[in-house]
C-alpha cells in the first residue's frame, strides 16, 4: 500500500467536497477548485474524512494512488488556508512594483519587465530601505503558484559567483570562487 495514498485527507470546517463523473470539486473560503481524477479510482468521504482507494496494486494503479491522494490533499489546504511564496530580488538596481494584476521588475536589462498574473493569485511588492525587495505571491492553487514562481525566478536566476538574480527566501544559494581561487 501506497504511504502517501493510504493516508485519509481531514476536512476542515467550511469545506465541502463533492465528487462527479471522475471529477473532485473542493469549495471553500478561499475558492474553489477541481481535479479530474483517474477512472479506476474510487473516493470515499465519511464522517470528516476522503480517502482514496484503489482497484488493484498493479503498478499504475499504485503510482496514481499516492498521486490523486497528493492532488486533492492540495487543494483542500489550498481553499482553506491558502498558499504563500515569498521572492526576494538581489542586486543593485533590481526593483518590483505591482499594480492590481501587473507585477513590474527592473531587473538590470535595459528595459522593464511586465509580467501580467492571473486572477487567482494575488500580488503584492515591498520594497523597504537596506533591504532587498521582496515578491509575495498567494493564492488557493498550488500548481498555478508553483508555476508563476517558476515564470518569475526564470526571468533573472540566482549566479553561483555573486548571487544576484531572484530567489525565494530562505534559499541557500551554492556560491563558486572565482578565478582568483584557482591555482597556476
Amino acid at each position: 500500500m501506497s504511504r502517501i495514498g493510504k493516508l485519509p485527507i481531514v476536512i476542515p470546517a467550511g469545506v465541502t467536497v463533492t465528487v462527479k463523473d471522475n471529477v473532485v470539486t473542493v469549495k471553500g473560503p478561499k475558492g474553489e477548485l477541481s481535479q479530474a481524477i483517474h477512472p479506476d479510482l474510487t473516493i470515499e468521504q465519511a464522517d470528516g474524512h476522503l480517502t482514496v482507494n484503489r482497484p488493484s496494486d498493479d503498478r499504475e494503479h499504485r503510482a496514481q494512488h499516492g498521486l490523486f491522494r497528493a492532488l486533492i490533499h492540495n487543494m483542500v489546504v489550498g481553499v482553506s488556508e491558502g498558499y504563500k511564496k515569498e521572492m526576494e530580488l538581489v542586486g543593485v538596481g533590481y526593483r518590483a512594483t505591482s499594480t492590481g494584476q501587473v507585477l513590474e521588475l527592473a531587473l538590470g536589462y535595459s528595459h522593464a519587465i511586465y509580467i501580467k498574473l492571473p486572477k487567482e493569485v494575488k500580488v503584492e511588492a515591498k520594497t523597504e530601505r537596506n533591504k532587498n525587495p521582496l515578491i509575495i505571491l498567494e493564492s488557493s492553487d498550488k500548481q498555478l503558484l508553483g508555476q508563476v514562481c517558476a515564470k518569475i525566478r526564470s526571468l533573472r536566476k540566482p549566479e553561483p559567483y555573486k548571487g544576484k538574480g531572484i530567489k525565494f527566501v530562505g534559499e541557500i544559494i551554492r556560491r563558486k570562487s572565482g578565478k582568483s581561487a584557482s591555482a597556476k
